[in-house]
């Protein structure tokens, strides 16, 4: 079983950074790919961003790209999602995923097998 616990959310000004961190227990973290998703509220769960186990391969929404990235420690079994020029759109409750076995879109909710609780991030504007 494996288990994820999201931190680093918070309220921001636009314009502001926030790193979240995604700390992973209960299995072999360096061969899962992991992505990130966010949900804001009375809106579907969207995919933010998406590292594969080989390779360290990044992959991220048009919404995101260029602000926000995607990266992993292995040794520490955590991903890390840096935020930066935030917007108040990007407010939302950030979810961390695992997927064990690459086997769909890394964009897409069903490839994951297990989910964090989540953590919230607000930008203000």
């Amino acid at each position: 079983q494996v288990q994820l616990v999201e931190s680093g959310g918070g309220l921001v000004q636009a314009g502001g950074s926030l790193r979240l961190s995604c700390a992973a227990s209960g299995g072999t973290f360096s061969s899962y790919d992991m992505g990130w998703f966010r949900q804001a509220p009375g809106k579907e769960r969207e995919f933010v961003a998406a590292i594969t186990w080989s390779f360290g391969k990044t992959y991220y929404a048009d919404s995101v790209k260029g602000r926000f990235t995607i990266s992993r420690d292995n040794a520490k079994n955590t991903v890390y999602l840096q935020m930066s020029s935030l917007k108040p759109e990007d407010t939302a409750v950030y979810y961390c995923a695992a997927d064990l076995e690459g086997s769909a879109p890394y964009s897409a909710l069903e490839a994951y097998d297990y989910w964090g609780q989540g953590t919230q991030v607000t930008v203000s504007s």
